[in-house]
């Protein structure tokens, strides 16, 4: 595994920004058979999500969240020397989103923006990245931006006859996005993390058109669901394991585990598998869906957002396309995460959308 440690880096803000609109699984879907929504229900624990208008992107929800941190704080965005955005749900093929957000977030140019191509193991990565970055250089604060807008290309795939009203992945995912907020000190808790990847599983979870390879296609992915959920059960609890070993921490040291929410099944093998318990496996799938990079801010926010007593020691593990996946030991306040934040707005950028007529 890749390990990384830390002692100096601090998250001083959590916040999880989501749409307005919630829709149940049973008004989503026009689905006849309520037995059929019944088993989606137990087997993914999905009731419902939070649905992004068509003018509503990623970057919007990471943006209010964002600010929302920064203002928590009184962070001076100009002050702020790194911002990674990670999504695979982007503004633009180019430039970089992230390069647009500094510049909406009012940063000065004296700062590092880029974006980071992942899914479900993104928020993972990118704190093992601002971290790093962070540790070498002279940033004193960072932002880590996550987020995708599945659910709401899961209805445009509807909409265009891609993919079928009652397919169980159009009513997995929902849309949400993050942002966290870093800060070098003199002294922090642990923060501990490993990391691994196997490529050979990349038709797993699949976009195999839109990309120079293969321009011309539907916009759509593919998941194989049985090979998700082989990787998904055996390779995760195997590196927390791992991880744990390595610095000396056993389940029982954790508050709780937070997973990627892929699905209820999934995860209650995981955290099993991991040694821990179920009452330390935290959910956040019934209320957002599988929101991709987002879905462990999710938890935290759903189970510590409105609670400022104390803090909180978490095995956090993201696993997902790739194959990527990691495992993050850290403590946090829960007075730095922060209450579900909900907003519609969204950012003009002067261009009008493409419609091709027939």
């Amino acid at each position: 595994m890749i390990k990384s440690s830390f002692n100096n880096i601090k998250v001083k803000a959590l916040v999880t920004a989501v749409p307005s609109k919630w829709t149940p699984v049973e008004e989503f879907i026009n689905e006849p058979d309520e037995k059929n929504i019944a088993k989606f229900k137990k087997s993914t624990g999905v009731e419902g999500r939070y649905d992004a208008s068509n003018k509503q992107t990623t970057a919007d929800l990471c943006y209010a969240a964002a600010m929302s941190a920064v203002k928590h704080d009184g962070v001076d965005p100009a002050d702020i020397g790194l911002l990674v955005f990670v999504t695979q749900t982007p503004d633009y093929i180019e430039p970089a989103t992230a390069c647009v957000l500094q510049n909406r977030l009012g940063m000065s140019d004296d700062c590092m923006a880029f974006d980071v191509n992942l899914g479900c193991s993104g928020l993972m990565y990118g704190i093992n990245i601002v971290s790093g970055i962070m540790e070498s250089s002279n940033v004193k604060y960072a932002l880590l931006m996550a987020g995708d807008t599945t659910g709401k290309n899961q209805r445009r795939y509807i909409e265009k006859g891609w993919v079928d009203r009652e397919d169980n992945e159009a009513k997995l995912f929902g849309d949400a996005g993050c942002a966290m907020l870093f800060e070098k000190t003199g002294v922090a808790p642990p923060l501990d993390m490993a990391m691994r990847t196997d490529g050979s599983g990349f038709k797993a979870v699949i976009k195999p058109w839109g990309g120079e390879r293969h321009f011309e296609g539907p916009q759509m992915s593919y998941m194989n669901g049985i090979d998700v959920f082989n990787f998904a059960i055996e390779k995760p609890p195997a590196l927390i394991k791992e991880l744990m070993r390595d610095i000396g921490t056993k389940p029982e040291d954790y508050d709780c585990i937070i997973l990627h929410q892929a699905n209820k099944l999934i995860m209650k093998n995981v955290a099993r598998r991991a040694g821990f318990s179920s009452k330390q496996n935290l959910l956040s799938i019934d209320k957002f869906g599988n929101t991709s990079s987002t879905s462990i801010a999710t938890a935290l926010t759903k189970h510590y957002g409105d609670d400022n007593d104390g803090s909180v020691k978490a095995m956090l593990c993201g696993f997902g396309i790739g194959l990527s996946w990691g495992a993050v030991s850290i403590e946090l306040e829960k007075s730095d995460i922060l209450p579900l934040l909900m907003t519609d707005e969204y950012f003009d950028d002067g261009y009008e959308d493409h419609i091709e007529h027939a």
